[in-house]
């Protein structure tokens, strides 16, 4: 048992790293990366341990979310492989799709479905 809590551990830490470097990549600010993980504004401490690789909380929403998140940044890659830039300038480009909000807006304003409307929209783009 010790062991499986163990390797739940490992692996929100890994998640972390992975959400926290699609933030930087997306260029997202701090606030914008709290409310796209469904954080409250005061918990900014939070940011700076999943930065240094420590684990998520073992939270069903802050997990989910990392997952979605997660799947739009592989998403963009798959939809744009040639050109990264684009890529990772996508969440925080204005798109026609979101009423000329960007992707980050959109989650912010809309929470959890505002991410499911992100991935969605991307998943259709890519026909899956």
């Amino acid at each position: 048992m010790a062991r499986h809590r163990e390797n739940q551990a490992q692996h929100r830490s890994v998640l972390a790293k992975m959400v926290m470097k699609a933030f930087e990549l997306w260029k997202v600010t701090n606030e914008d990366q709290l409310a796209l993980l469904g954080l409250a504004l005061e918990n900014r401490a939070a940011l700076s341990r999943y930065r240094r690789g420590e684990p998520l909380a073992a939270n069903r929403d802050l997990l989910e979310r990392a997952g979605h998140l997660l799947a739009i940044h592989k998403n963009l890659r798959l939809l744009f492989p040639h050109d990264r830039d684009l890529a990772y300038r996508w969440m925080t480009t204005r798109n026609r799709a979101f009423g000329n909000q960007t992707p980050v807006e959109v989650i912010c304003e809309w929470g959890f479905t505002g991410l499911l409307m992100v991935r969605s929209y991307l998943d259709r783009a890519r026909g899956s």
